[in-house]
């Protein structure tokens, strides 16, 4: 079931109140791991590139999941832009070292998140997806950072690589496969009975 595939013939692409509430909860949770994230990259990201140049790629997933998970919860249009830019909003009030800009890249982790559902028309929901989802946010924190930060570093060089590489993982593990089985698990307790995805996973009737 983990990883089942799920169609919806003809998907209901119009948000309601709950989905709102919902991918609201989605975006204020992950806005506290967020913060508490870049509270764990101050200790251990700068020691993970002296070992290997772009290995703390393999902690960007934690700022990735956001988008994936409130699209495959809600099912709706625009879930997962909304959930990671509320989280990247509020991560920004809570206070990191980034600023402002954290609104842009969570605009554009979660609009790349976005594209994996838009591809399947709303109608795929599954294990697959949800990890191109991932990986497709990966590479837009990759491209966010290397365009606004990293413009000297060579794309092509080695810790370009590694780093797009690692990001990549990490958004596919982190984002699209763990989230994935976190939905499921949510699902299972009855706590999404009133969506579609809950239903899916109970078995349960619209």
């Amino acid at each position: 079931m983990t990883s089942a595939i799920q169609k919806t013939s003809h998907p209901s692409l119009r948000w309601r109140v709950v989905d709102i509430a919902v991918a609201s909860v989605i975006g204020v949770v992950s806005s506290l791991i967020f913060w508490a994230a870049a509270l764990l990259w101050n200790v251990i990201g700068t020691p993970m590139e002296s070992v290997i140049p772009g290995l703390s790629g393999l902690l960007n997933g934690l700022w990735l999941f956001a988008g994936p998970l409130a699209a495959i919860i809600v099912r709706k249009p625009g879930a997962a832009v909304y959930a990671e830019v509320v989280a990247a909003v509020l991560e920004a009030i809570l206070g990191n070292a980034w600023g402002i800009s954290t609104l842009y890249i969570g605009l554009v982790q979660g609009a790349m998140a976005e594209i994996a559902f838009l591809i399947f028309m709303y109608r795929s929901w599954n294990l697959a997806v949800s990890a191109l989802s991932g990986l497709l946010a990966g590479i837009g924190c990759w491209g966010y950072t290397f365009f606004t930060n990293l413009q000297a570093i060579d794309w092509g060089g080695s810790y370009g690589f590694i780093n797009l590489l690692t990001t990549i993982i990490s958004g596919v593990v982190v984002a699209g496969v763990l989230m994935w089985n976190l939905y499921i698990a949510i699902a299972r307790t009855g706590a999404l009975d009133r969506f579609a995805s809950g239903r899916d996973v109970r078995g349960m009737t619209a």
